[in-house]
């Protein structure tokens, strides 16, 4: 994944969140993934408008952290999401 790529969710796949069970969830067709509040901070920005390195940066601003740290644990995150067939690029 490169910095001007701009991730989105595919048709059919929407992040939700579960009042019942309090809890972000990732539904895909015959398939769910549960999501911790940070991966849930990323994937709401993963809207196909932003490019990669946007989102790295707003994370950065939000989370007081070094955009070189966050860039390479978001890489991680969305390439595994894309290998699993709920993430596009």
């Amino acid at each position: 994944m490169e910095s001007s790529d701009k991730p989105r969710l595919p048709r059919g796949v929407r992040l939700r969140y579960d009042e019942v069970r309090q809890r972000w969830t990732l539904l895909a067709p015959e398939r769910i993934f549960e999501v911790d509040g940070t991966a849930a901070a990323v994937l709401q920005l993963c809207d196909g408008e932003r490019d990669l390195g946007a989102i790295v940066a707003e994370l950065a601003s939000r989370f007081q952290a070094p955009p070189d740290v966050i860039e390479k644990d978001v890489i991680a995150m969305l390439a595994g999401l894309q290998a699993k067939r709920v993430l596009e690029t």
